[in-house]
């Protein structure tokens, strides 16, 4: 048993860092550009990768590679960003119906349902088309309908940790439901949830890009992974690494979180006793 915590834990150890390591690199990379993501030169569009330009040029002239790098910040952050919204609000409102139940539970839960109704990047589609283009809009589009697992299953925790005996105990010792939310319930609950919102930070950069990809998201001429994505697509005959290296960034970049996320699940095994 030691030996599996072990290597659960070194694995842990080693997606943390290289997690750690891609969201420094987004930050401190574009201080670093080998050219100007910006500037346009027509004299140089459509050049293969290679030497000064090593991800080739756009059909403005554009070096591939410092978009995709100066893009990094705004995918990943963006993805991060957007996963502790939905962790925060949709825990808050799960462990609010749980605990205290009744009609506000039954209010609460009516909305989560209504909601998982609709195909949730169709909805999100919807929403972000009526908020207009723009990487916030994108952002408040998703957050708005990706929400709801985390109330569920916080919900779900809640209703197992409330019946346990410490929880008894601590209300006979004159506990305000304050007080135990925060000290017991929350705590509890907080393991499994960590877990699902670390797995799910690859999920929403993917939905992030997918709405840029649609004209929804990060609009041009700002590099987004996605958004470079669509720029490229009419061009994918002629000149492939438009899409390749912006493809391979999402790719390397969701695997890695995915790879964190399944180590900590690892780590923190929702069968594990609770805290009092």
């Amino acid at each position: 048993m030691d030996k599996k915590k072990n290597t659960a834990r070194m694995r842990m150890l080693v997606f943390l860092f290289l997690t750690a390591a891609l969201c420094i690199a987004s930050l401190v990379a574009p201080f670093f550009l080998p050219n100007d993501p910006s500037q346009v030169d027509l004299s140089k569009a459509l050049m293969s990768p290679g030497g000064e330009y090593p991800f080739g040029t756009d059909q403005l002239g554009r070096c591939v590679f410092s978009r995709v790098v100066s893009g990094a910040s705004a995918t990943i952050f963006s993805a991060i960003v957007l996963t502790g919204i939905i962790f925060v609000f949709g825990t808050f409102v799960g462990v609010i119906g749980g605990y205290i139940g009744g009609s506000l539970d039954t209010l609460l839960m009516r909305i989560v349902d209504v909601l998982l109704a609709f195909p949730g990047l169709v909805l999100a589609i919807a929403v972000a088309g009526v908020l207009g283009g723009g990487l916030k809009n994108a952002v408040l589009a998703l957050a708005l309908i990706s929400w709801t697992k985390y109330a569920r299953l916080s919900r779900s925790l809640v209703l197992s940790i409330k019946e346990q005996n410490f929880i008894h105990a601590s209300k006979l010792g004159g506990s305000s439901d304050l007080k135990i939310i925060f000290k017991h319930v929350i705590p509890n609950a907080m393991g499994p949830m960590v877990v699902i919102a670390s797995m799910d930070i690859g999920v929403m950069m993917m939905q992030l890009a997918g709405l840029s990809f649609l004209g929804l998201g990060a609009q041009p001429p700002a590099p987004e992974w996605g958004s470079m994505l669509n720029e490229g697509r009419s061009m994918l005959q002629n000149a492939p690494w438009l899409t390749l290296y912006p493809g391979l960034s999402i790719f390397a970049s969701i695997v890695i979180f995915n790879l964190f996320g399944d180590s900590l699940r690892d780590m923190f095994d929702p069968k594990k006793n609770y805290v009092n």
